[in-house]
């Protein structure tokens, strides 16, 4: 059962489910986008439950990877780091990023992609 949210929208974030586990050990999840990480990108790429299916499909549409797919549910009322909406060029649909990790903590439910 997920944990009651804040009263911010959730954000969520599509991953592989062994970089989540790694996560969790570590106490943050530190992963930008699909193979790129927070160090190399400086934010990570989010999206709200309505942009999620054209992320997923663009990111993994062709993903034949070992994993499954699992999206964190990040509650942006937890997050430690700032939390920015922004396009990815003028005129463009915005989406969430956060720039810096995601504690362990801010993700209150985590659902696998099918």
């Amino acid at each position: 059962m997920p944990e009651q949210p804040s009263n911010q929208p959730l954000i969520l974030h599509i991953t592989e489910r062994s970089l989540w586990d790694a996560a969790r050990e570590r106490g943050a999840y530190e992963m930008s986008t699909r193979g790129r990480t927070l160090q190399e990108e400086g934010f990570i790429h989010c999206s709200t439950r309505e942009q999620l299916p054209r992320v997923a499909a663009f990111l993994y549409g062709s993903y034949d990877g070992p994993d499954e797919l699992v999206v964190l549910v990040i509650d942006p009322a937890r997050l430690a780091s700032p939390l920015k909406y922004e396009a990815p060029e003028p005129g463009a649909e915005e989406f969430p990023h956060v720039y810096g990790p995601v504690p362990v903590d801010a993700v209150v439910d985590v659902e696998v992609w099918a």
